[in-house]
């Protein structure tokens, strides 16, 4: 028993001492690579709209007015978008409906408005398409055999629009060999020249549709097209059977990596026109931030005070055990990552106090058992073993409530209730966890090690 204790508790220090590595402020994150592994992962905080402020985008469908949406379009739109924005590395978006006809997007701390906006409302129509002999500079306008219409030359963005000097062709329809429902994956790489590009690959049924196409048509020119507007046009040197093919251009890498999130995720069934567009700042100020930190820091400070003060020994090596909560509970909304809300932060705090109540009812079962003379072996396993019962229906309730809560937030776009509930839920977990292994850990230790000198001074587990 003796050598599990020594083990648990060396499992238990390396937890703490990594999570205190992920908790630094200036952590570097993790990057890994050696030979075909590569992992790159940032580990910093994540803020939501009211505590670091953002962008608010008011989406309404584009389309001839009395002309009816199709059902489940909106509903379908709304999806594509959230997927483009969570792929944009934006924390805890929020993306729902508003009527029948508009999709408001908040997005938190986004670093490049203008680019963000393109990329949730373009319609993202990719056309793979035949010039012939033709070859069409990058950004033509083109009309094809799919839909036919030309590219409206309306605003992008609210400071960005296409300009008269965009050579249009609306002369000549250009058959369309293939859309980019045919794509399979997409991803953003680097050439030997370090500029960006998107490599892809097509499903089965495209693989060969292109490889006829390629095979049939060596030496003219096929362009890659992107809502009507040509990304690039390359000459066939050779067939492709394999279905793998890239996409270059002069654009920056987070270009590529924006058209990439909208070939991704499909095209929109309804075009999106921007209604409104506006900074949104922090509903919190940096002053209110810091003030509800120091009210976290004396919370949790009385805590720790109170449970050293009337539970002595016992109390000192909880509040140890809950150090270690916080630790680990920080780490995790860094790794997973979690937004920091407000209403965050109450899920964490809330589950702090239960981490608390859980040892609680430990210390005080402890104490009655030592009152009804048990020894101190028996009292420390009765303590936990018949106090677990009441922590696990406890905490039990308290997920299924987060588990509903999560849900209504997904149904109903209320991002913060489901920030809420995941902090708590998160935060609940991990109390288990050291409210009963680590605590137990770390009261089995010290009282093997010093049991002998504990029981002549039993002021020290708080009986008097």
């Amino acid at each position: 028993m003796r050598d599990r204790n020594v083990g648990l508790l060396i499992v238990v220090i390396i937890l703490a001492l990594a999570a205190v590595w992920v908790d630094l402020p200036t952590n570097p994150g993790l990057h890994i690579h050696l030979g075909p592994i590569n992992f790159d992962k940032d580990i910093r905080v994540h803020q939501g709209l009211d505590l670091q402020g953002g962008m608010q985008v008011l989406l309404e469908a584009d389309l001839p007015e009395g002309q009816e949406i199709e059902a489940g379009a909106m509903d379908a739109a709304k999806v594509i978008v959230k997927n483009r924005v969570d792929a944009l590395g934006v924390a805890e978006p929020l993306v729902q409906s508003q009527g029948e006809r508009r999709i408001i997007v908040e997005l938190p701390g986004v670093k490049d408005p203008e680019l963000a906006i393109a990329t949730i409302r373009e319609t993202g129509l990719l056309e793979f398409v035949d010039a012939g002999s033709t070859f069409l500079p990058p950004d033509t306008v083109v009309a094809t055999t799919f839909g036919g219409a030309v590219a409206p030359t309306e605003e992008i963005t609210e400071t960005a629009t296409v300009t008269p000097t965009v050579p249009v062709t609306p002369e000549q329809i250009y058959n369309t060999v293939m859309t980019g429902k045919e794509l399979d994956t997409v991803n953003v790489a680097l050439d030997q020249y370090g500029k960006p590009e998107i490599q892809f690959a097509l499903k089965p049924a495209g693989t060969g549709v292109f490889a006829d196409f390629t095979k049939q048509n060596v030496g003219r020119f096929l362009c890659i097209v992107l809502d009507k507007r040509v990304i690039s046009c390359p000459r066939i040197n050779s067939a492709i059977p394999d279905g793998s093919a890239r996409i270059t251009g002069e654009f920056t890498l987070e270009e590529a990596r924006s058209l990439a999130i909208q070939l991704k995720y499909g095209a929109l069934p309804v075009p999106l026109r921007v209604e409104t567009a506006r900074s949104v700042g922090p509903t919190l100020g940096q002053d209110s931030v810091q003030k509800s930190v120091r009210a976290g820091v004396i919370g949790l400070g009385a805590i720790l005070f109170f449970m050293l003060i009337y539970y002595r020994l016992p109390g000192f090596l909880a509040d140890l055990a809950l150090i270690i909560y916080a630790l680990l509970n920080f780490a995790l909304f860094k790794l997973i990552p979690v937004t920091l809300t407000l209403p965050g932060i109450t899920g964490f705090l809330l589950s702090t106090g239960m981490a608390v109540d859980a040892n609680i009812l430990i210390f005080e079962r402890m104490k009655e058992e030592l009152r009804w003379g048990r020894s101190l072996a028996a009292a420390i396993n009765a303590g936990f073993d018949r106090a677990w019962t009441s922590i696990r229906d406890s905490n039990l309730s308290t997920i299924i409530t987060c588990v509903i809560l999560y849900w209504f937030g997904s149904s109903f776009g209320a991002s913060m209730v489901k920030g809420f509930a995941i902090t708590l839920f998160i935060g609940v977990v991990i109390s288990m966890f050291t409210a009963v292994t680590v605590t137990r850990t770390f009261v089995r230790f010290v009282f093997d090690v010093f049991g002998e000198w504990i029981r002549d001074r039993k002021w020290l587990l708080g009986i008097h």
